[in-house]
């Protein structure tokens, strides 16, 4: 029915074309299905879930012909960890969130600063890090620091693909950083897992994004860098983040 009526609306509908926008920018499917084409990749969103953009990312959506969407504007402070792109899960403080934003139809910018501090708000809250971590000031250290995290390769790989050596990439990152590579490296990696599974995304897509190939390696690595019990992660994994919030 929205795709047969709306008018000043329909882009919440139909979907819209390749643009962008001067501001950070939310797209949160309200039902059925969408396809975000962003940064290179397609990503297909569901019900509840949503894309966090920052100012001046192109992006096109497709939506299905039961989908729904919102496109709320950002305050310009608003920018995703990594600068560019999020994809979250669902979260119930958004859904609900989204349901008042739908009900209430804001009109001027005056109605609508209070939903876009709210919304930032519980983003912030979604995305936060585990592990506040120094980036390295050295051009290739710093380089090396910006990929590690998702690189599957070794230090030596690493180190070999910007053309010095790991003897070089260890000082550095112990003078610059204050903790080991390997050790720095972990943290990075639990940062991009534990942000995934705040965001609703599962233990899988926690895994994949965060270059670990098991549940039980990234378990124990939460464990071990997190002081909690291994035993209790493994028996409920799905606890992982309350567990995290318990122990802070």
């Amino acid at each position: 029915m929205g795709r047969a009526v709306a008018r000043a609306n329909a882009i919440r509908f139909h979907g819209h074309e390749p643009h962008s926008h001067d501001v950070p920018h939310l797209v949160y499917l309200v039902s059925g299905t969408g396809k975000l084409d962003v940064d290179g990749r397609t990503v297909l969103l569901r019900a509840h879930q949503s894309a966090w953009l920052a100012a001046d990312v192109e992006h096109s959506l497709e939506l299905s012909d039961d989908g729904m969407a919102l496109g709320p504007f950002l305050d310009p402070g608003a920018v995703p960890p990594g600068g560019r792109t999020r994809i979250l899960g669902q979260m119930r403080d958004l859904d609900d969130l989204m349901l008042v934003l739908l009900c209430v139809a804001p009109e001027s910018d005056e109605e609508r600063n209070p939903f876009r501090s709210a919304i930032e708000q519980v983003l912030r809250a979604v995305t936060r890090e585990q592990f506040p971590l120094t980036l390295p000031e050295h051009p290739v250290a710093h380089a090396i620091a910006l990929e590690a995290p998702y690189f599957d390769g070794t230090l030596s790989e690493l180190a070999q693909r910007h053309f010095t050596s790991v003897r070089h990439v260890q000082r550095l990152f112990l003078d610059e950083t204050g903790l080991p590579f390997a050790r720095w490296r972990t943290r990075a990696r639990l940062n991009v897992a534990i942000v995934n599974l705040r965001a609703g995304q599962g233990m899988r897509t926690a895994m994949l994004e965060s270059g670990y190939t098991t549940k039980h390696g990234l378990l124990k690595a939460v464990s071990r860098e997190c002081g909690l019990p291994l035993e209790e992660l493994l028996s409920a994994p799905q606890r992982t983040v309350e567990l995290l919030d318990e122990a802070a």
